[in-house]
């Protein structure tokens, strides 16, 4: 079941000079690996945050930093949350967050969808097989 979406838009130039005017940003908004990643790709991720905490329905006890983009084999972005942002998701029942993000014409988007954790034990049972009888 769905309990919480959220998007966002960020203008990539615009983020490109916040970023050069104060550079501690860097360290407060975005994980170490994310760092050096290009401005567009960095909008992205920020957009990516922000859409993430929309679903929450706050931002109480979620520190950015914590909250990274990674990508999988495949290239679909998802999220590697620790501490207390961890903490949070798991708190608010949340088992599943799916992610998109786009960047293109001077703009990055984020959208992201919160499923509530007994959806994504369900459908893990429906993968294995161990559903149990249907009524």
């Amino acid at each position: 079941m769905i309990v919480g979406t959220g998007v966002d838009l960020v203008d990539v130039p615009r983020f490109a000079r916040t970023i050069a005017r104060t550079p501690r940003l860097l360290t407060r908004l975005f994980a170490p690996g994310e760092r050096p990643l290009a401005a567009r790709s960095l909008a992205a991720r920020y957009a990516a945050k922000e859409a993430l905490i929309k679903a929450l329905g706050s931002s109480d006890g979620v520190h950015w930093a914590e909250i990274e983009i990674v990508l999988d084999a495949e290239g679909k972005p998802g999220f590697a949350l620790s501490g207390t942002t961890a903490d949070v998701v798991s708190a608010r029942g949340i088992g599943i967050l799916h992610l998109t993000m786009s960047h293109d014409a001077g703009l990055a988007i984020a959208y992201v969808v919160a499923e509530a954790a007994e959806v994504g034990a369900a459908a893990a049972a429906a993968a294995a097989g161990t559903e149990g009888p249907r009524a």
